[in-house]
Formats: C-alpha cells, structure tokens, sequence
C-alpha cells in the first residue's frame, strides 16, 4: 500500500504542469498598429481619391466599424481615454497635458494584461495626462518589440507611426503624388489651391503610412505569427487639417477602427463580427481597454466606463457614442458631443468663443492660414464662415444628408424630438460620470488636492455636481429672459457656481454687463481668482472707462504666473489676449513678466508663454522678456 501510495504522489507530481499547462487556456497575441491625426480616408472607406492597399487588405479580411470615435479630437485626451478605460471628464484629465493621477487601485490595462500573462510593448508614443504608476509596460519606447518577449509568451503589441501626423500635412518642399485638382474639398473648407495641396499632402502621407503599416503586418506573418493574433488598426483621432483635429465634430472624432481576427480565435470576435464586413456599431476608445480583458478572459473592472466589443465579457452595443472638447493648447473651451448612428449633438458650454481660437501650432498649418485671411476679407459662403464665428449652444447634425455637419438642426421642429432625446443621454452621460470639467481647470486641482479629480468628482460636498451643472446650464443657453438668475449665481456660497453665473453674463456681451454690472464690479474682489478673471473679461470688454480700467488691473494682477500659479495665469492672458487695445496698458507688465509656471507639469509649462507671444504681437508689442525667464516662487497671492 505505501508503495503504492509513492507511486501514485510521483505520478501526481509528474503530471501536474502538463495538467496546469491543459488547463489555463492559452491566449491570443494582440497587435495594435496606430496612426496619428487620420480620419477614415482609407479606400476600404470609400474614399476613391486614397491609395492604402495594405489597409485595404487587412480590411477584407477583418471588418471595419465606422462609428468608431476617438472620445477626444486631440492626441494627449484621447491616449489618456485609451490607457485608463475612462472618461478624462471624469479624472480631471481632459484638458490637454493637465496631469492628474488615478485613484488608488485603479490601474492602466497593460499592467492588468501582464497580471493575466502577456508581454506588453508600446512602441513608442505614450502622452497621457494621467500620471503613470507603478510599472505599465515590459518595454514603451523606439525599441519595444513582441521579439523581445520570453519564449511561448503571448504578447500585446502597439506600433505607432507619426507620418500622417499635422505636422507633416504642413511639410515643405513636398513631392506631390495625389493631383491637388482631384481632392474633395469638403464644404466648411475653402476651395482654394492651397488648401487642396494640404488635402492632397494628408492623403500622400496617408499612403505612406499605409506602406509602413504593410510592413508590421508582413513582419508578423514572417515570423509566423500571423495564425495566433488579433487584429487591431486605427487612427487617434480625425485628420490634422483644421475643424477635425481639436474639434468634437464626427470630423474630428471619428477614426478608422480595422478588426482582424484569424480563424483559431474566432470564437472570440464581436458577435456580429463579419469577414469583409462594416459594421456602424458605436464604438470608441472608451471600450479599448474592457474589450482587451475581456479578451484575455478577464472581466473589466467596474471602474473602467466602457463597454467590450468582444472577447468573453462583450457587452450590448450602445445606443450612443460621446466626445468632449476641453482646453486646446493656450485656449480654453467646453464642448461636449453625442453621436448616434446618424444623428450627432454638440452642447456649447462656452458659445461666446470662436470655434477658430488662435491655437498657436494650429495657424502654422498653411490651409488655416488662408482659410482666416480669406474670411477677413469677406470671401467666404456661410458654411466656410461659420468656423470664425461664435457657437450657438447647441448644435444637431444629420451625418447622412449633411456629412461635412454645416447644416445645424438645433431650431428644426422636425428635429426637436432628436434633439431631445440626444439632449437627455449627453446630460445622463454627464451625470453617471460625474464630469468634473464643469470646474475650471485649476479647481479641479484645487479641490482634489490629498485625494484625486475622480475621488473628488464623488464627493458632493466638494464637488455639488448637480447646482454647479445647473448653473453652466443656465449661462450657457444665451437666453437674455435669464440674466437675472444668472446674475444671482455671484451670491452662491460655491466657487464653481459664481464662476459661471460670470460666464454668463460675459457670454451675453454688452447686455449681460449692464444686467450684472454691481455684480460684477463686486466680484473683482472675490476669493477665487477664476470669478474675478471672467468678471474682469466682462467688465474689460463691455464696461465704462472706470470699470475697463479697474477690470485691466485686475488681469494684470492675476497673469503672473509665478506668484498666483499657472492656471489662474493662463485664463487671465486669455482674458487680456480677448481685450485687445484695451489691455494695452498692460504690455510693460506682460514683458517683464516670467513666462514658465512652477506648479504645473510637462508641456503645460509652456503655454503661457505662448499666450504672452500671441498678445504682444497683437499688441504691436513683441520682445522683452526671455520666454525661459524664471524667477524664484514668491508667496502667491490669494
């Protein structure tokens, strides 16, 4: 018996790793290949004018979504929805390179997916306003790569390519391949012959990537590996060319989204998953990160605000899509975007700014160069004049009759149902993730401070979601019957609230400051340097001589960025860059002043500088300061 009992152990123990081995089930490798700053203007997409063979390919052997959104129009939110499965509304980081951290416990997916066995590379581009954590990635950068993974170690892959990116539409000298007289002008956009050249670039470097994107892909089946993984491609958001990049448009936030999964794992593709197919299922970046674990085998965290699109945990297919627009580089907006299968939505929380705001990097592009002097001089159709003017609050689209989204809905009584039912999902979306942009940017630091922007956004005492979104509600509508409970918004006891009950009487120009003019002459006096800085833009641009200089004063006040901190700095250079000659009086002081804030992190630092540049330029006033100038912090004023 006790031989026998020996035998039985040894047999137990020899067999256990072929049993271990048997019973975790082996997982598939996944390849993510991406682009920058493209659109679906693919041939698979049926755009006739483009030449991307590879993509083509891979297409009719996958399956294409063309409801697929970025979340955000701009790199950096977009990267940070993708890496966190999350809304960055929801964790203070959708401003672009504001960095702000996770909760505790909440984690970025490649650290999840390395816990369920897969090597993870990101090969190179990382640009998340989310502070990273811990270790993320086995390699991120030029030299991350599958083949440096362990022997048999399925892997999750990312290859990046930068060659479509908007700095490259814009890329001179260029050899022209597509014929410029070819291109589809879309209808906001002038037709002129520069802005057809910038078109046609986009499309060359578009078959450039598609060349690069060729290789990956052949790289893979040479290695063998071709049988054993999923299939990703996609763009990081809409094309570089202005109005898509940086603007919650179905322009600028839908990409193209290629699916391909080999036969071996076909029982974990999208239950409507279809060989050379298309599939109008919306989905985004939001769902990337679920859709991976789930894949894996995992379910998603609770957390994480997305749903699968296949893998073992696929969730429903979602009525709705959404986008958010927030601070672009050196200027400040607040956008949010609903998109259904042919119905988009856009809510304006901020109509009074132009949609063209002069973003620096955006003007350098030649087509937004021509497009503005063309406007200036009065050469435009109304759809091409639209993007220089300001936004109505809200804004309904019918992608199917109107793609280029030039024919606003928003006041069509056939339409009004539409727009209702998209106005309620953006407010219930707004709602379940508790979107703390409804704070100006440096609060949403502020009053997360020891905790994090989530924590905080779930904590009504600190953040009354409901009161302070009712408030950018009320201003927001540009309704004049409400200026007086807009102007009662100053007396609120929160910060956040009187901040907008500022906006709105700023958003209503010369009638809304002479409503609220005690109001707002008392709150150039209030604790918070955001109401002061709105009441003084108010007051600066529609006041009396007195008040103009008082508000001006103000301003100067709150720019320095050094002694009163980097967002409070940059909302009031946007004040002053707003005023124009009236502000003048403050150029001794904007040139003397250092330009590179302290407490803030990454390339945010330089933004006021830029601001500073813009200004004096305007002002006839360049030079002065280094930019680089620095002083030592000095006590912030209060």
């Amino acid at each position: 018996m006790h031989m026998i009992k020996r035998l039985l152990t040894t047999l137990i123990f020899c067999l256990t790793p072929a049993l271990t081995s048997m019973a975790a089930p082996k997982l598939p490798n996944i390849l993510w290949v991406t682009s920058e700053d493209n659109g679906p203007h693919l041939g698979c997409y049926g755009d006739k004018y483009a030449t991307t063979p590879n993509l083509d390919a891979l297409a009719a052997r996958g399956m294409i979504y063309t409801r697929a959104l970025s979340t955000a129009p701009v790199c950096a939110p977009a990267r940070t929805t993708i890496i966190s499965g999350m809304y960055p509304p929801s964790t203070g980081a959708e401003h672009m390179r504001s960095m702000t951290s996770l909760p505790d416990g909440f984690r970025m997916y490649p650290a999840y997916l390395r816990e369920l066995g897969y090597y993870c590379t990101n090969n190179s581009k990382e640009d998340y306003n989310l502070r990273k954590v811990g270790e993320v990635w086995n390699e991120s950068g030029r030299k991350g790569h599958w083949k440096n993974r362990p022997k048999d170690k399925p892997f999750f892959a990312i290859f990046n390519f930068t060659v479509c990116h908007e700095s490259q539409i814009r890329k001179r000298p260029h050899n022209p391949v597509h014929d410029p007289a070819k291109v589809r002008v879309p209808a906001y956009h002038p037709d002129h012959p520069e802005v057809r050249k910038d078109w046609a670039q986009y499309h060359d470097k578009l078959t450039e990537m598609d060349s690069q994107v060729g290789a990956k892909l052949k790289e893979l089946e040479t290695a063998g590996l071709a049988d054993d993984t999923i299939i990703f491609y996609f763009g990081d958001h809409g094309s570089g060319m202005p109005r898509s990049k940086r603007w919650p448009y179905f322009s600028g936030l839908n990409v193209p989204l290629i699916v391909h999964v080999p036969e071996k794992w076909k029982h974990l593709a999208a239950s409507d998953y279809k060989v050379g197919g298309s599939n109008n299922r919306r989905v985004g970046f939001i769902d990337l990160a679920p859709t991976l674990l789930s894949i894996a085998g995992m379910k998603p965290p609770a957390h994480m605000q997305g749903h699968a699109f296949m893998g073992k945990f696929e969730a429903p297919a979602q009525k709705y899509g959404y986008g958010f627009r927030g601070r672009m580089d050196e200027r400040y907006d607040m956008v949010r975007t609903v998109v259904g299968e042919r119905y988009i939505y856009i809510r304006n929380y901020m109509p009074h700014k132009l949609y063209g705001q002069h973003v620096n990097y955006m003007f350098i592009t030649t087509t937004t160069q021509v497009w503005k002097k063309l406007y200036d001089e009065g050469k435009l159709n109304e759809a091409q004049s639209h993007f220089w003017k300001t936004k109505p609050p809200e804004e309904l689209y019918d992608l199917q009759e109107d793609p280029d989204e030039v024919n606003n809905l928003a006041n069509s009584k056939k339409h009004k149902g539409i727009l209702e039912e998209m106005r309620r999902a953006h407010r219930e979306h707004t709602a379940t993730i508790r979107d703390v942009g409804f704070l100006p940017e440096g609060e949403i630091h502020q009053r997360s401070k020891g905790s994090t922007p989530y924590e905080m956004g779930h904590d009504d005492k600190k953040y009354p979601f409901d009161r302070i979104r009712e408030a950018a509600e009320l201003a927001s509508g540009m309704n004049a019957k409400d200026l007086r409970k807009i102007t009662g918004l100053l007396k609120d006891e929160d910060s956040a609230v009187r901040y907008w009950g500022a906006m709105g009487l700023l958003m209503q120009g010369k009638a809304g400051v002479e409503h609220g003019r005690k109001a707002l002459g008392r709150a150039l006096s209030d604790k918070s340097p955001y109401v002061r800085t709105i009441s003084a833009e108010a007051l600066g641009k529609h006041g009396t001589k007195d008040e103009i200089a008082r508000a001006v004063d103000t301003l100067g006040k709150i720019a320095d960025p050094i002694r009163n901190g980097g967002f409070p700095s940059m909302l009031a250079m946007n004040a002053i860059d707003h005023l124009d000659d009236k502000a003048g009086s403050l150029v001794p002081l904007i040139k003397a002043m250092p330009r590179v804030p302290t407490d803030v992190d990454g390339r945010f630092k330089g933004y006021v500088g830029r601001l500073v540049e813009t200004t004096l330029k305007e002002l006839g006033a360049q030079g002065g300061a280094d930019p680089k100038k620095n002083r030592k912090p000095g006590k912030k004023k209060k």
